[in-house]
């Protein structure tokens, strides 16, 4: 067999097969990950979309659910009725109608609803209104307490077409309470997985547990079933999936479903053609394959031209090869002439040239691979001293419980002898002034050491009972008012003398108004006013207290995330943030709200609105 037949069998059974065959494995990985990344964009963008919907909804649901708490619907007049349900009516533009049933599920009045929404039509009225009164069984829900909310099936809009919902409010306590049924028209869902899904060649659906089509990106598929192959992919595997994918056929397509948060039965489902999500990889095979046929040719080429001159200085060829395999990557080698071994020559030069540049580049990636591991180790190391912090601040609260208890066995001591020595002193004694200031002094320690100990007891579940507001306040006051008033601060307190008791846990309660007063002596360092307010009182049948002081304020790009667990506006962190997350849980539990209102450099009020006892 020639050199040239040799030659062509060796490049052919060393090069050519085994690229073709890692090409088409690397092409059928590359497309096996380019599905999985699909897939995982697709779960990202369902999940996202989810909660997007989910937010959505449960803003609508809870913003009818608090506007309902404003009215006091037993006793409210004809008047006052129609205003509350203009008030649900005015919470979102996705809010159709409103409209008040009896424990029956039978309207007591006229609804309130948006007539141009009706497009000409005023029959849509009569129609939509009785959908609308069907939309959520309260005959169902009538053990529920007031300002509880429960979801309806979906049904066609009247008028629209498009898909809506029933929310249903109770509007008080009792199985005889009425309901306010508010209509959602999920048109700006519509708009909202449009958005999400762009120009692209992703198609989102929110479905309900029956398959059908609530909102899409697509218009007119408003409340049409999906296929029965994807009927079949979104029934979860298990309870706890909340993010599935899945593939079907006829024709093939990568399908992504999440759940929707809060909302029993609501999914969205992201879909996309497969073929032309793969096309691009497919394309690439096919061109692997044209380039493989042609390189094959290319090698008969140019396998006769070099097997001709190949053994002219072969030695000097040998020798640079070696130099490389050494390491010597800025070796050349040199060859004279216009011969094949003058091209190999050259061919070594540049891979020499190649092979030092991507050392030194190399090189450069472990640099910059170390400075990247060096930052990383500091955020490690910074995150380990917040720790470090947030466990001194434990082990700060338990020495601070155990000292209090410490401090008031030896107080109770002071206390007895200089209550004994008062006794056995007139009141014109020379000692008897000195006397009643040491009493005086050791039953404020004991009113401190007592509230720091109260203050101190961590529950898991609030106890929630008939509290004196006036009365935490005044605790609160007795830890912080002389560091308050030390700092520059007007400490005005105006407590209403016929305040009812309010229904909470009393210690909760203290750490809520604690941490209020803590923020707004931050917020009023640089204030050049310094005045810190309370006040208690009544409105709209229920117990407030108000803490305002004359601070730097809350912007409002940042005030609504005010309440996310450790977030913080303060010029130092301080571990916990401005604690108002715990502050709201605290005061959702015992039925009450909490209202924030400031302006940057204007100062904040903070409102607590408790229920009576």
């Amino acid at each position: 067999m020639r050199l040239y037949q040799q030659l062509i069998l060796f490049m052919l059974a060393a090069t050519v097969l085994p690229l073709a065959a890692v090409g088409f494995l690397l092409l059928s990985r590359a497309e096996a990950e380019v599905a999985s990344h699909i897939d995982d964009k697709q779960r990202a963008l369902a999940s996202a979309t989810a909660e997007a919907v989910g937010a959505s909804l449960m803003e609508v649901v809870n913003g009818l659910a608090r506007s309902a708490d404003f009215v006091n619907w037993e006793s409210a007049t004809p008047e006052e009725v129609h205003g509350g349900l203009s008030l649900l009516y005015g919470q979102s533009p996705m809010v159709s109608a409103v409209l008040e049933l009896d424990a029956q599920g039978r309207p007591l009045g006229p609804a309130v609803y948006r007539e141009e929404a009706l497009d000409g039509h005023p029959a849509f009225a009569a129609a939509g209104l009785e959908q609308l009164a069907r939309a959520v069984p309260v005959t169902s829900f009538q053990e529920a307490r007031r300002g509880q909310v429960a979801l309806g099936d979906a049904y066609p809009h009247a008028a629209t077409g498009h898909a809506a919902m029933g929310v249903a409010v109770k509007l008080a306590d009792g199985a005889d309470a009425p309901y306010a049924v508010a209509e959602v028209v999920l048109v700006e869902l519509e708009a909202l997985l449009q958005r999400r899904a762009g120009e692209g060649l992703t198609r989102l659906d929110m479905v309900d547990g029956a398959g059908r089509v609530l909102a899409s990106s697509l218009p007119e598929r408003h409340l049409r079933p999906l296929e029965p192959e994807v009927m079949q992919g979104l029934t979860p595997t298990r309870e706890q999936d909340t993010v599935r994918s899945f593939r079907v056929a006829n024709p093939a397509r990568r399908l992504s479903v999440a759940r929707v948060p809060d909302v029993r039965g609501l999914e969205v489902v992201v879909t996309v053609d497969e073929a032309l999500a793969l096309a691009p990889v497919r394309q690439l095979r096919r061109t692997v394959l044209v380039s493989v046929a042609v390189a094959l040719g290319v090698l008969l080429v140019l396998g006769a031209l070099f097997t001709r001159r190949l053994n002219r200085r072969l030695s000097e060829v040998v020798q640079g090869a070696e130099a490389y395999g050494r390491g010597e990557l800025e070796r050349r080698v040199q060859v004279e002439g216009q011969d094949e071994l003058s091209a190999l020559a050259s061919t070594f030069n540049r891979m020499g040239e190649e092979l030092e540049a991507a050392r030194g580049r190399m090189l450069r990636w472990n640099d910059d691979l170390r400075a990247r591991v060096e930052e990383a180790t500091a955020d490690l190391r910074a995150a380990q001293a917040q720790l470090v912090e947030a466990q001194k601040l434990a082990a700060v609260g338990q020495l601070g419980a155990g000292v209090a208890h410490e401090i008031n066995n030896p107080l109770a001591g002071i206390l007895g002898n200089v209550q004994l020595l008062l006794l056995d002193r007139e009141s014109n004694d020379s000692d008897f002034e000195t006397l009643r200031k040491i009493e005086q002094s050791a039953k404020r320690c004991k009113d401190i050491t007592q509230n720091l100990l109260r203050f101190s007891q961590q529950r898991e579940r609030p106890d929630l009972r008939p509290v004196d507001l006036n009365a935490v306040v005044r605790d609160a006051l007795s830890l912080t008012e002389n560091q308050t008033r030390g700092e520059g601060i007007d400490l005005v307190t105006e407590l209403s003398t016929a305040m009812p008791r309010v229904k909470a846990d009393p210690g909760h309660l203290s750490q809520v108004v604690l941490a209020l007063l803590s923020n707004a002596r931050t917020a009023m360092i640089q204030s050049p006013v310094k005045r810190l307010s309370l006040r208690t009182g009544e409105r709209d049948g229920m117990c407030i207290l108000e803490v305002e002081d004359t601070g730097k304020g809350i912007a409002e790009s940042i005030r609504p995330r005010i309440f996310e667990p450790f977030f913080t506006t303060k010029d130092v962190w301080s571990n916990v943030g401005l604690g108002l997350s715990v502050a709201w849980r605290i005061i959702t539990e015992a039925g009450g709200t909490l209202e924030v209102r400031s302006e940057a450099g204007q100062g904040a009020r903070f409102t607590i609105v408790l229920p009576r006892a």
